[in-house]
């Protein structure tokens, strides 16, 4: 059965009317699901009986259940959610000075074989709906709100390739943002890509003003063939120009994620051809420390040396952010906590 938070308010309002009931019972209904955050259909009490009824007897209200939770000593939080059909997906919340930032997947798995990504020690089986997504966020906020807490920027950078998972993206997206809702801002939210160039420019053309990131993690073709297949299929001239034709349309900053690994894409000239790849866009780079996944043998770069690569992009007029690291301590890393779930019930 599907879950209420599959549709969107536009949906919403079509389903109420096929089902013989007025328009503005979707906006009922949807200020019940995301801002009173009800956990149950009965506890809409201004509806009918008889549509609380339908509704229930059309929907679930929540498709996943907490399988496990970690705490890191930063107070990052992963949480490992069990779906309806017992696939296991993963969301991380993260607490930064300007807010709660929720980290969500999109797919169940992830084929996108990034060789030091933990997302893809298990292939994907199957995409996830947009309500599947948007009870990553339902969930966590529920946790948040006995603290007059909420979660303020949404990232979509877990398990899987969204935009592999386009149109369900899409839809949570609009959902979260939709101000009857979660109303949680447009440019509060980001989704990431390893570089589908084709949906790169799909969402140039979205009407939501959603930040673009773009999972870089080698400044040239060969060491990023190595590390991301994907590249083989699209290498960085292609990125380019979707890139150009991205920030043509939307007139968006673009963000570089550049995961730093010890002695593989670290060097000084590594950072001058990065520097020289990304000169003169309307971007900047996100320097991110390596959580290390015990399959792939991948070390992260110390401090020192992070910084040291910081300096130079910034020597070379170089937007930069060095990421502070969280969750170090826990299994952080996306689809960390999933696979050794997963691999234990196997065994």
């Amino acid at each position: 059965m599907r879950t209420i938070y599959d549709l969107s308010y536009e949906q919403l309002e079509i389903w109420m009317i096929e089902h013989g009931h007025k328009k503005f019972h979707s906006q009922q209904c949807f200020e019940w699901l995301y801002r009173k955050r009800v956990t149950s259909f009965d506890d809409m009490s201004n509806l009918s009986v008889a549509l609380r009824e339908q509704l229930k007897e059309s929907f679930v209200l929540s498709p996943i259940t907490v399988r496990a939770r970690q705490v890191a000593k930063d107070e990052t939080i992963k949480y490992l959610f069990a779906l309806s059909d017992g696939a296991l997906v993963e969301a991380v919340l993260m607490h930064y000075p300007y807010g709660k930032s929720l980290c969500v997947s999109s797919q169940i798995g992830c084929n996108m074989g990034c060789t030091f990504c933990a997302s893809g020690l298990l292939k994907k089986t199957r995409n996830l709906s947009s309500g599947e997504i948007v009870a990553q966020v339902m969930y966590v906020q529920q946790q948040l709100d006995p603290m007059q807490q909420r979660v303020s920027h949404v990232v979509v950078m877990g398990t899987g390739e969204p935009f592999d998972n386009y149109d369900e993206v899409m839809t949570f997206l609009k959902t979260v943002n939709h101000d009857r809702g979660l109303a949680i801002g447009a440019r509060h939210m980001t989704v990431s890509t390893c570089g589908l160039v084709d949906r790169i420019r799909q969402f140039a053309h979205e009407p939501l003003q959603v930040n673009l990131a773009i999972s870089l993690h080698a400044p040239n073709d060969e060491l990023r063939s190595q590390l991301m297949p994907i590249n083989q299929a699209y290498p960085l001239d292609q990125l380019m120009e979707a890139l150009e034709y991205y920030s043509l349309f939307s007139n968006r900053r673009i963000t570089y994620e550049y995961i730093l690994l010890k002695g593989v894409n670290d060097s000084a000239t590594h950072a001058k051809q990065l520097a020289n790849l990304v000169s003169g866009q309307n971007a900047y780079v996100n320097l991110i420390p390596y959580n290390e996944v015990d399959e792939h043998g991948f070390k992260k770069v110390n401090m020192k040396d992070a910084l040291a690569f910081y300096d130079l992009l910034k020597k070379n007029r170089v937007q930069c952010t060095l990421r502070q690291e969280h969750g170090s301590d826990i299994d952080a890393a996306c689809g960390q906590l999933r696979a050794k779930a997963v691999k234990g019930e196997k065994r």
